[in-house]
């Protein structure tokens, strides 16, 4: 039985104490009974299929914001990249590194959390670590997950297949999660009642995968709409071309950035999906996202232009104004820690 209140280094010593954390906070939320808890290994099943793996490490601040906190995130961002692979995610792993100090009660709240988010995504946690750093070595709190999926043999999505004249889409409003996290930091004595976009993109995958004619798909994070579209058009060597007009961003978000001089094009979102599809497809996958509960808002923001030339922009905004504007490639990280 837990006695402390705190997490203190003897939780991290390989002893009673340690158990016990381990039992009545992880193992009580994340437990499985088919799994062989005693094993240093687990083995799993896996459907027939590619296995697609993914790793992410996660250091928000603060560790709860409007909208979700680290151990949601934790899940959503891991299986988030599997989904927008094409794959099916099946599995998690989880290594806990948590700073000495740490409430417990807050941290059994977390471990809730991120178990509830993994059961909401179809997922199973099944092998995890637990670490405990001295006080003033930590964030309180990092996790780091891989995530295991299966996706169908065949299925050909990425850079290499993006064409000329394919339509750019995302599924909806932009910037959601970024200023959700800077608004909880009170960093700038401002409130507001932006939540984090954060969730599983599991649905918004599988309604567009179904679209013949899809052709990539990602999760705009750090960085957000606008890196996507340097990863798109670093590794297609086309241009990127994006419609102000059309890019759905909220009031209150676009109020925030115009306030303190971000562009909410560059912030991060966790739970929306950018889709690059076929002309004759782009409509197909824009119906399948907006008959979902969370693409209702879901646009056809660009389209993918002819070869690049390097002495001019790889990614151009059309603006309001009918004019153009180039969207530099990111450089500093306007809000570090977002994820």
């Amino acid at each position: 039985m837990i006695e402390d209140t705190h997490v203190g280094l003897a939780h991290g010593n390989g002893g009673r104490l340690m158990r016990a954390l381990i039992e009545e906070v992880f193992a009580h939320h994340l437990a499985d009974p088919a799994l062989d808890t005693e094993a240093d290994a687990v083995p799993i099943a896996l459907p027939d299929g590619e296995i697609v793996v993914t790793t992410d490490g996660f250091t928000v601040q603060p560790l709860s914001f409007p909208g979700g906190d680290i151990g949601a995130l934790a899940v959503h961002g891991t299986v988030n990249d599997l989904a927008v692979s094409g794959a099916r995610p099946l599995y998690l792993t989880l290594a806990a590194l948590i700073e000495e100090g740490l409430e417990i009660s807050f941290l059994e709240r977390i471990v809730a959390s991120l178990a509830a988010a993994s059961r909401a995504a179809g997922v199973r946690v099944v092998a995890g670590d637990t670490k405990v750093v001295p006080r003033g070595q930590g964030g309180g709190l990092y996790l780091a997950l891989t995530g295991i999926g299966v996706r169908p043999r065949g299925r050909c999505l990425g850079l290499r297949v993006i064409e000329t004249g394919d339509a750019v889409l995302v599924s909806g409003p932009v910037g959601d999660h970024g200023i959700a996290v800077m608004l909880a930091r009170e960093a700038f004595g401002l409130s507001g009642d932006v939540e984090s976009d954060a969730a599983c993109v599991l649905p918004l995958t599988e309604a567009a995968g179904a679209v013949c004619g899809l052709r990539f798909m990602r999760d705009p994070t750090r960085g957000g709409l606008a890196t996507v579209a340097h990863e798109i058009a670093g590794g297609t060597g086309k241009v990127v071309e994006l419609d102000e007009t059309a890019i759905p961003i909220r009031g209150a978000t676009r109020s925030v950035c115009d306030m303190l001089g971000y562009d909410p094009l560059y912030l991060a979102s966790e739970g929306r999906v950018v889709a690059v599809a076929a002309p004759d497809a782009a409509d197909a996958v824009l119906g399948a996202w907006r008959a979902l509960p969370q693409g209702g808002e879901a646009a056809i923001v660009g389209r993918i232009g002819g070869a690049a030339d390097e002495r001019f922009a790889r990614v151009v905004l059309r603006t309001r104004i009918g004019g153009a504007r180039n969207l530099p490639e990111l450089e500093s990280d306007p809000l570090p820690r977002i994820c």
